[in-house]
């Protein structure tokens, strides 16, 4: 299978006589005139009939061998056919950056020149000829050269005549690993009296320290320089030589960590954990601050001792720095750290490091889930429920929950989903396993019925005899591959909190009544009492505020013209950082940027009003109503640069600022026991929300917001601000009752027959070209329901919705239409890739399977 943009399907090549290669081997072949990228999938023993020897080219270059164990080429095929995605684009996405990197153009020398010829060449030949005998390597990049000269595609013409030159294809290369040189000592004594007394001493230092350390620490350890070192070296005292090491990503270190002791439900969810041997899908439902992570840890402990590892995932790259510092106290340097966000060199040596087969616990966002770890003892999903374990763009759109209960099944090890707001699919999945385990009595255990694998996860769990029974999954499309049983699962609770510590109650604020006595202020008079009062008692709080930026838009008050991203269908945010910095314009889908003008640009008009809340506005505000109060903000914005997470977390618990204002990653995962105050600043702006699972994210991010108040030894208070206190949602967050907000939310789902009850799948289409993206998802919508749906699926069991201009239309210059496919639960999703063929080359279509975000 090659790496290139439009080839699809697998191509047949020849091995070298010295090469020895595997299924799962990466691979560098030629491919037309580029050197690519390939994995290889299958080894033939007999030339394909329909192919000729001189069509078979040869493949003599592997780059990386051992990638892919048969269970995760299976995990693989199966995310493929289930999103619906090119076997080769989930591979890049499982894979760390640069091991499928195409082949480079290069130019260099072949002969030396004949100086009797260089008068027939022009000048700029000439100096394209000296630049390549000048450079050390006799050897340029040919984008390089193109750069230095126009004429250079001519210049090279006349070299390649000559014969002087030659052009060639560079093997793609992963990230090479990273050298750095260390000192050690010889084994045997050296002469003192050849040496100096700083010489010795010297070597006296370094034999203290074990003999053997990077140079930067000699350097540092004998206070020395490298010339004195290099001085020794060539006197056979010691050696410097190059050594390789990993760009692997560690937290602060701080003291060992001891398990702690548990509390009567964390030894239960403990001792129901500690036994399973085979995949075994676990929610551990546990109330914010009820030592989820503790279980997590003592579970993780005897995995390791085994010689296996485990595999954590979280939702977000800002819980990784704490839950990370934890880990490592308790684990030391078995525990590494894998996201997106590392350098390309850091993510491939923590690969490296992967495959290497020692016990270690990899700490990871939704990417992880695709860890290479060999020998697999438990996954676990902390905050389960949280929608950033979906991908939404690129394709794969996969689900990181569900891709994880197919690597548990594959690996036959128990998969842990813990929240404190479970997902309403596992939350089913669950309750619907203990239902029918009460309506059989008792009874032996059946064969549960076949359904397809994300039915599984949406449907409700059945216990089998055997956890390890399961079927893998086979290549071909959705409709073709073999339906799962339904998974072992398991519920175990952590209803109270560590230390028998009470839940913060929650207050709401009618902010409807604090504007009919005069209060326009966005703080309530009770959030204002109380900020004053936690700063007077020298306590730290939580402001949280779903948007980032200082306010949602501008619009004219004489005109109504709101200012809108010239490339985007969307208004311009308001950006001011601090009272003294200059007002900027953002968009926050393209990255448009503007300085806020004096005028309006419709009427000319100077009176420009602000509209909405952000976390820049709420900061001012605060400035100006409490002075004295110390804030930091804790948004996208702010945590840009690397390290930005942990260094704003580590001022806050040093009560560098009373209060932390923040977006979606306050909500989760921060465990700051001086913090006694949380506040939500506008609830509405969650719930109102125009997609069909708002209630359930909103009724999550403020329970787990306000899971932050009262961890340490004082109580902890939470207070809601909105203008809806009679919304059913709101309500059941003040009662904190998730059972009584599932089962109200589960009938009404099922009802309007939405997930879990039912599935959803969108498919975008997008285009410079406003036309051909609105003719071309017409065709694409008759398509799919002439020639896919009608055949396979009956009337009843299907809705398309659209094709429909999607809610916002342009984004960064392309128009964006879109068409929804609700089928009921248990019908098996046709092969709809194909429809990609009704799309022209400048329309791009992208399939979202169990589709999130309709946006």
């Amino acid at each position: 299978m090659v790496d290139c943009p439009g080839a699809t399907g697998l191509y047949t090549y020849q091995l070298a006589e010295h090469l020895k290669v595997k299924p799962g081997d990466v691979l560098s072949v030629p491919f037309g005139s580029q050197q690519l990228g390939a994995i290889a999938v299958r080894l033939l023993s007999e030339q394909p009939d329909q192919l000729q020897s001189a069509q078979i080219r040869t493949v003599d270059t592997l780059i990386s061998a051992g990638f892919f164990t048969a269970s995760y080429w299976q995990l693989l095929e199966r995310l493929a056919a289930h999103y619906q995605t090119p076997l080769i684009q989930v591979i890049r996405t499982a894979l760390p950056p640069g091991l499928l990197a195409k082949s480079k153009r290069r130019i260099r020398l072949a002969s030396q020149p004949d100086s009797s010829r260089l008068s027939q060449l022009t000048d700029s030949a000439q100096q394209l000829l000296s630049r390549l005998q000048q450079s050390p390597t006799a050897d340029y990049s040919w984008r390089y050269l193109q750069k230095q000269s126009r004429t250079a595609y001519r210049d090279l013409q006349q070299l390649l005549q000559q014969g002087w030159v030659e052009s060639y294809l560079a093997t793609p290369r992963p990230p090479r690993p990273k050298q750095q040189q260390a000192v050690s000592l010889v084994a045997h004594d050296p002469c003192l009296a050849d040496l100096t007394r700083r010489q010795q001493e010297i070597l006296a230092v370094l034999q203290r320290h074990g003999g053997d350390c990077w140079l930067s620490e000699a350097l540092q350890l004998c206070r020395t320089t490298a010339t004195t070192l290099k001085g020794l070296a060539a006197k056979g005292c010691l050696i410097i030589e190059s050594r390789e090491v990993l760009r692997t990503t560690h937290g602060a270190q701080g003291d060992r960590d001891r398990p702690k002791t548990l509390t009567s439900h964390q030894q239960a969810a403990l001792a129901a954990i500690n036994p399973l041997s085979g995949f075994a899908s676990v929610l551990l439902h546990g109330v914010t601050g009820s030592g989820k992570t503790e279980v997590y840890l003592q579970a993780i402990a005897p995995i390791l001792q085994a010689g296996c590892s485990a595999l954590v995932l979280v939702p977000e790259i800002g819980l990784t720095p704490q839950l990370t510092d934890r880990f490592q106290a308790r684990f030391g340097d078995q525990v590494c750290v894998y996201h997106s966000a590392l350098a390309d060199g850091e993510r491939y040596d923590t690969w490296r490091q992967m495959l290497s087969g020692h016990p270690q616990v990899v700490i990871g966002t939704r990417s992880a889930v695709f860890a290479p770890l060999p020998k697999l003892g438990l996954i676990v999903l902390d905050e389960e429920h949280d929608s950033s374990f979906k991908q939404d763009q690129p394709i794969p759109c996969y689900h990181a929950r569900t891709v994880a209960r197919w690597r548990a099944e594959l690996e036959n090890c128990p998969l842990i989903l813990g929240s404190a707001t479970p997902s309403l699919e596992s939350w089913l999945q669950v309750k619907g396993a203990e239902a029918e385990e009460t309506s059989r009595g008792g009874e032996a255990e059946r064969e549960p019925a076949e359904k397809s694998s994300e039915s599984d996860e949406r449907q409700g769990g059945q216990k089998i005899t055997d956890p390890k029974a399961t079927t893998p999954p086979a290549t071909g499309s959705p409709s073709q591959l073999p339906r799962s049983p339904l998974p072992h699962s398991l519920y175990l609770s952590l209803p109270q909190r560590i230390h028998t510590r009470p839940s913060p109650p929650i207050e709401i604020v009618d902010m409807r009544r604090e504007l009919g006595v005069g209060n326009r202020s966005i703080f309530s008079r009770t959030l204002q009492r109380s900020l004053q009062a936690m700063q007077d008692a020298g306590n730290q709080g939580i402001l949280f505020i779903h948007r980032r930026g200082h306010s949602s838009f501008v619009s004219c008050r004489s005109c109504g013209y709101v200012i809108e991203c010239p490339r985007c269908d969307v208004s311009l945010a308001y950006h001011q950082p601090h009272s003294q910095a200059r007002p900027t314009l953002k968009c926050h889908y393209c990255g448009h940027a503007q300085g806020h003008p004096a005028a309006c640009p419709e009427c000319g008009s100077p009176y420009l009003k602000r509209f909405g809340s952000g976390t820049q506005r709420v900061v001012s505000e605060l400035a100006k109503q409490l002075p004295d109060l110390r804030c930091i903000r804790f948004d996208s914005d702010t945590t840009r640069t690397k390290g930005s997470h942990r260094a704003l977390l580590s001022r806050f618990a040093q009560k560098e600022a009373d209060l932390l204002v923040g977006t979606q990653m306050l909500t989760k995962g921060i465990d700051l026991p001086q913090v006694t105050l949380v506040a939500v600043m506008a609830a509405d702006g969650l719930l109102y929300m125009s997609d069909y699972w708002a209630a359930e994210r909103t009724y999550q991010t403020i329970t787990q917001v306000a899971g932050r108040a009262g961890r340490g030894d004082q109580p902890g208070r939470v207070i809601v601000q909105t203008y809806t206190p009679e919304e059913p949602t709101i309500v059941a967050i003040e009662k904190q009752d998730y059972a009584a907000f599932a089962s109200a939310e589960l009938a009404q789902r099922k009802a309007l027959g939405y997930p879990p009850y039912g599935r959803l799948v969108l498919l975008r289409l997008s285009s410079l070209d406003a036309i051909a993206v609105e003719h071309t998802a017409e065709k694409v919508a008759i398509a799919l329901e002439k020639d896919y749906l009608s055949e396979l699926v009956s009337e009843r069991d299907y809705t398309i919705l659209g094709p429909a201009p999607a809610p916002i239309l342009r984004v960064a210059q392309r128009y964006r239409w879109q068409i929804l496919l609700k089928l009921t639960l248990g019908v098996a999703l046709p092969d709809i890739a194909s429809l990609r063929q009704h799309c022209p080359d400048r329309v791009s279509f992208a399939i979202d399977v169990d589709v999130l975000n309709l946006f």
